[in-house]
Formats: structure tokens, C-alpha cells, sequence
């Protein structure tokens, strides 16, 4: 690409949506489609409305992963053809139980993983966000 203009640079960008993934008030998209990849932000403890439900760890563990899930259906993908994520854990004493349960959720061979702890405010045990290649046709999306 040493000879490209910017505009061979420029594609599309897909910003899917679906019902029944989590909204927010804050100024972020659920997800971005780019480049044949698919960004997912990150996914928290939230219920429909972006509320954020505070459970146990593993409690928002399931909750979050299950968030995630949804807004890799909505852009055409699924935790099968996730090939990153990266992970936010509050409290380090937690990390043996999110290992488990990560290991339900996702198998062999594993996408590549970054873990991080001290780093939710108090009302967050956990937040997953990830990268995933498309598992089939990406669904109908507003592109800008």
C-alpha cells in the first residue's frame, strides 16, 4: 500500500444494530464492522437499557459474555469466531473463577487474550470486549 491514496483507504463501515442488545447513554457504538473484522465494545453487567445490574462476579461474568453474544449476532458473528478479547477484572482474587468460566464460554484453541485487574470502579466485577471475524452473511447495518 505504499503507493495508495487515501481514498483507496476509505471503506465502509457497518455500525450494527439489533433489539435486544444493550443500549447506553454514553457516546460509544455497540459495534463497528471494518475491514472484514468485528469490534465489540466493551460489554458490562447492563440490562437492556444500559442499566447496570450488580450481581456476583461470576453473575456478571454470565451477564456480560451473554451481552456480548448478543451484539455478535447482531453484526453476524458468534463467540465461535471471536480471535480476541480483552478483559476487565476488578478484583484480582477473582481471576481462578473467571478462568472457569471463560473456559464455558470459550474452547480450544482459544482467541488470543488480554487480562486486566484494579481497573472497574466499584459498581463492575468484569467487562469483556473482543474482536471477531464475521460466522456468517453480516445482517443489514447503517454504514457512514
Amino acid at each position: 500500500m505504499l503507493n495508495s491514496t487515501p481514498a483507496d483507504l476509505i471503506m465502509d463501515l457497518l455500525y450494527p444494530t439489533f433489539p435486544d442488545t444493550p443500549t447506553s447513554h454514553l457516546p460509544f457504538s455497540p459495534a463497528v464492522v471494518a475491514g472484514g473484522l468485528i469490534f465489540v465494545s466493551g460489554q458490562a453487567s447492563v440490562d437492556a437499557k444500559g442499566q447496570i445490574v450488580s450481581d456476583t462476579f461470576e453473575g456478571e461474568f454470565r451477564r456480560s459474555v451473554e451481552n456480548l453474544r448478543r451484539v455478535l449476532k447482531a453484526a453476524g458473528s458468534d463467540l465461535r469466531h471471536v480471535v480476541q478479547t480483552r478483559n476487565y477484572v476488578r478484583d484480582p482474587a477473582n481471576i481462578p473463577l473467571f478462568n472457569t468460566l471463560y473456559r464455558e464460554y470459550f474452547s480450544a484453541p482459544f482467541p488470543a487474550r488480554t487480562t486486566i485487574t484494579h481497573c472497574l470502579p466499584p459498581v463492575l466485577h468484569f467487562e469483556i470486549e473482543c474482536i471477531a471475524v464475521p460466522g456468517e452473511t453480516i445482517p443489514a447495518a447503517s454504514s457512514q
